[in-house]
């Protein structure tokens, strides 16, 4: 058996060697790809076209618009005039966001009140929008708390106002003290990836032998379908590997993402994810006749993987029909092991549940996929 296996084996480092295009397509462009998402992958939103409508004229106003002038958050387009222009500003795409302060807006400060400020969204883009609602109240926050300090120790003389009681909040983030996006991102890139090019491989490398008509002469040789579905799949399991290690290479490398965890962890998550992704591309193949048909399905299916996995969409925001079916995607408990190990250096102790569901899959995947192929054959 093993005899006929290696030869398999070889077989396919064969073809792989003479195809002089194939290393170019295995490495090139998972490492472009993999840069391209780790600068593109962000929530972060930077020079946000705003426009501002400063109706009280004061120093405390001016100060406020110097707090969204000095982040790069936030670019000031326009200096309005009246509520006109701002209405123009938003409806031309000139601004994303419009920021009113209103007359009395010193007073009110002065004299200890609510002071309303103003802002205009263009929802149309409703992720930018609520990221950037995010950032003003965060300036405004910052605002308020300077405003509040120099009511209690007022640079001028005079009578001192009545300190205030207040709650001071300190965060302090763990595993991720710099709140990097990246470093969440990355790891997500690195499984994401993988499932792409191991699940093509897979499907396609066999469809093609049947299309050829090659299918049937290597299974009239003496070799098993067991050993011909292990001599095609094993490959393809050894260049996952070798993926996944060059692109957490460049995310470690390129953009600094730490790597605290177990690299034995690491190297028996990344075998169970590779075994049941191996196993969904093997079951593929066995719905395809053409690789057309195989492009197909791998459209069809990767696609839903990609967005049910948690990547960049929280499970638990999702509707419970979906969250149920997340529990079959690998993707999904792949990148809560690899998030955890890189970032936060857990082990076997705390990752057992996505191992052993992995481990279940690639069992149930593998099986269905080898009865599937013998019953096509049959």
């Amino acid at each position: 058996m093993f005899e006929r296996l290696s030869v398999m084996l070889m077989k396919e480092f064969l073809e792989l060697r003479r195809d002089r295009w194939a290393m170019f397509r295995l490495i090139v462009p998972m490492i472009l790809q993999m840069l391209v998402f780790g600068y593109a992958a962000t929530f972060t939103v930077h020079h946000v076209t705003t426009a501002v409508l400063d109706l009280d004229q004061s120093q405390a106003s001016r100060s406020l618009i110097s707090h969204f002038a000095a982040t790069s958050r936030f670019d000031i387009v326009d200096m309005a005039t009246n509520q006109r222009e701002i209405t123009s500003d938003i409806d031309h795409d000139r601004a994303v966001i419009a920021i009113v302060i209103h007359a009395g807006f010193s007073r009110d400060l002065e004299n200890g009140k609510s002071a309303p400020l103003q802002v205009i969204v263009d929802g149309t883009n409703s992720n930018t929008a609520l990221i950037a609602l995010g950032y003003i109240a965060q300036i405004v926050a910052n605002f308020s708390t300077e405003q509040a300090a120099s009511r209690v120790f007022p640079s001028r003389p005079g009578p001192a106002a009545a300190p205030v009681v207040g709650i001071s909040l300190q965060m302090r983030p763990w595993f991720n003290e710099g709140l990097d996006e990246r470093w969440f991102f990355i790891p997500g890139v690195i499984g994401t990836l993988t499932l792409m090019q191991v699940v093509s491989l897979t499907a396609f490398a066999i469809v093609r032998e049947r299309e050829v008509g090659t299918l049937e002469q290597i299974l009239v040789s003496p070799i098993r379908p067991v050993e011909f579905i292990l001599g095609k799949t094993v490959p393809f399991f050894l260049i996952g590997l070798g993926d996944i290690a060059l692109v957490s290479f460049v995310g470690i490398a390129w953009f600094h993402v730490p790597f605290i965890g177990d690299p034995w962890v690491m190297l028996v998550g990344s075998a169970l994810f590779l075994l049941a992704v191996v196993g969904m591309g093997l079951l593929m193949s066995t719905f395809s006749r053409t690789q057309q048909q195989a492009f197909a399905l791998n459209f069809f299916l990767l696609n839903p993987f990609f967005i049910l996995s948690g990547f960049a969409f929280p499970i638990a925001a999702m509707p419970k029909v979906l969250q149920w079916f997340t529990m079959i995607n690998p993707l999904r408990y792949f990148l809560v092991i690899i998030r955890a190990v890189f970032l936060k250096g857990v082990g076997f102790a705390v990752l057992w549940p996505e191992l052993g569901a992995l481990a279940l899959l690639a069992l149930i995947m593998l099986t269905i996929s080898v009865l599937r192929f013998r019953k096509s054959l049959d």
